[in-house]
C-alpha cells in the first residue's frame, strides 16, 4: 500500500510552523496512543504513521528533501523516515513530547515509568554514481564499518536507578514535599550496565566490524542529494536503537555530456561547409547514440532538442530532453588552395553575415525554448 503524504497525516500545510508540527503530532499520538487503545491494531498503525510523519518533518535536514523528492527521498532502509517505525523507536525518541500525560511518560503498563533505548549514532557515506547508473537506478553494494554488539555480553540492572532509567529526588519547600524525576546520570536512561564482556568489546558491550551493505539506489538522483537508511548505522548501547546510514550522492561527470536537472547538454562542433550544405551527425546518448539532421544553412548557436532523451525525476513521471548546441568551428590553418577559394566567395551576399542572427548565450536560448 502506498504511503499517504506526511502533511495529509498530521493533517497541516507545507507552510506549517515547528510549533504547529509538534502540536499536530502530539495530538494525533494522544488519540492513538497504545494506553488509550489497548489491542486496537488500527489504532496503533495510526500511531506508528503519525510518528513516522513527525520524524521526518520536524528535521529540517529531512523534511527538505521530503519536499524535494516526497517519499522517494526517504527510500534506502527501514525504520526512521523509510518504511515504517516500531512502537520502541517511538517509545525512545519522542517520549518527552507528551510532557505529564499517561503518568509523566511514554509507555505501556498503565503509564508506568520504562527505561530508555538510547539510539546508536548515524554513519555517512558517499556514493559515486555514473550518469547511466543515475538514469536506470543502480545497487550498490558498500563496506561499512560500524559497531555492532558483540557476543557474549552480559548486563545487569543500573545500580543507581534500579533498571527504571531515571531517578527520583524528593525536597523539601514552605509548599511541602516536591518530587523530580530525571535521566539516570548512570546508565544515560538504559537502565542497564554491563556486566560482562569480551575483551575486544568496548565499555558498551560494542566492537566494531564490517559489513557489506546492499543500497537500492533510485533513478534520477542528483549530486548533494542523501538517502537515509534506517537502523543501518552504530548499535545502539545496552541493546539500543541502531543509528541510521545517510548515503551522499556523488556523480562521476560524463564525458561528452553535462546535466542541468533533468536535461542534459552537448556541444556539437560542425565546419562550415557542414552547415552550409546540411548534414547528419551523430549524439552520444546516456545509452546508445541517435542521429539528427543539420538543415542547410543552420547558424552557430542553434539548439535542437530531443525530447525524452534526457534523466528521470525521482518524484515525478517522465524524462527531461537532450538538448544539443550547435557550434559551426571555423578551419585555422588554411592552405594556399583553400584561402583562394574562399576568397572568390567572400563578396558573395550569401557569406555576408545576416542581422537577424544574434549571438545569445546558451542557457539564455534554453530559456527562450521553455519559455
Amino acid at each position: 500500500m502506498a504511503k499517504r503524504d506526511y502533511y495529509e497525516v498530521l493533517g497541516i500545510s507545507k507552510g506549517a510552523s515547528e510549533a504547529e508540527i509538534k502540536k499536530a503530532y502530539r495530538k494525533l499520538a494522544l488519540k492513538y496512543h497504545p494506553d488509550k487503545n489497548p489491542d486496537d491494531a488500527s489504532a496503533e498503525e495510526k500511531f506508528k504513521e503519525a510518528a513516522e510523519a513527525y520524524e521526518v518533518l520536524s528535521n529540517a535536514e529531512k523534511k527538505q528533501r521530503y519536499d524535494q523528492f516526497g517519499h522517494d527521498g526517504m527510500r534506502g532502509g527501514q525504520g526512521f523516515g523509510g518504511g515504517g517505525m516500531n512502537m520502541d523507536d517511538i517509545f525512545s525518541q519522542f517520549g518527552d513530547i507528551f510532557g505529564g500525560a499517561f503518568g509523566g511518560g511514554f509507555g505501556g503498563g498503565g503509564g508506568a515509568r520504562r527505561s530508555t533505548r538510547i539510539k546508536g549514532s548515524n554513519l555517512r557515506i558517499k556514493v559515486k554514481l555514473t550518469l547511466e547508473e543515475i538514469a536506470n537506478g543502480a545497487v550498490k553494494k558498500v563496506k561499512v564499518f560500524k559497531l555492532v554488539q558483540a557476543e557474549g555480553v552480559e548486563y545487569s540492572s543500573c545500580g543507581t536507578c534500579g533498571g527504571a532509567g531515571q531517578v527520583r529526588r524528593v525536597t523539601n519547600t514552605i509548599l511541602g514535599q516536591m518530587q523530580t524525576t530525571s535521566t539516570c546520570p548512570t546508565c544515560h536512561g538504559a537502565g542497564k550496565s554491563v556486566k560482562s564482556k569480551p575483551k575486544d568489546a568496548d565499555e558498551n558491550g560494542l566492537k566494531r566490524e564490517e559489513e557489506v551493505i546492499s543500497i537500492d539506489i533510485p533513478a534520477g538522483v542528483e549530486e548533494g542529494m542523501q538517502l537515509n537508511m534506517s537502523g543501518k548505522g552504530n548499535a545502539g548501547p545496552f541493546g539500543g536503537v541502531p543509528g541510521d546510514l545517510l548515503v551522499v550522492i556523488e556523480e562521476v561527470e560524463h564525458d561528452e555530456l553535462k546535466r542541468n536537472g533533468k536535461n542534459l547538454h552537448y556541444e556539437l562542433y560542425l565546419n562550415f561547409v557542414d552547415v552550409a550544405l546540411g548534414c547528419s551527425a551523430e549524439i552520444p546518448l546516456v545509452s546508445g547514440k541517435a542521429k539528427i539532421k543539420v538543415e542547410a544553412g543552420t547558424q552557430s548557436g542553434k539548439i535542437v532538442r530531443l525530447r525524452g532523451k534526457g534523466l528521470p525525476a525521482v518524484q515525478s513521471y517522465g524524462h527531461g530532453d537532450l538538448l544539443v548546441n550547435i557550434n559551426v568551428w571555423t578551419p585555422q590553418n588554411l592552405s594556399s588552395e583553400e584561402k583562394a577559394i574562399l576568397e572568390k566567395l567572400k563578396d558573395s551576399d550569401n557569406f555576408k553575415p545576416q542581422p537577424t542572427h544574434r549571438d545569445k548565450g546558451f542557457f539564455q536560448r534554453v530559456k527562450e525554448m521553455f519559455s
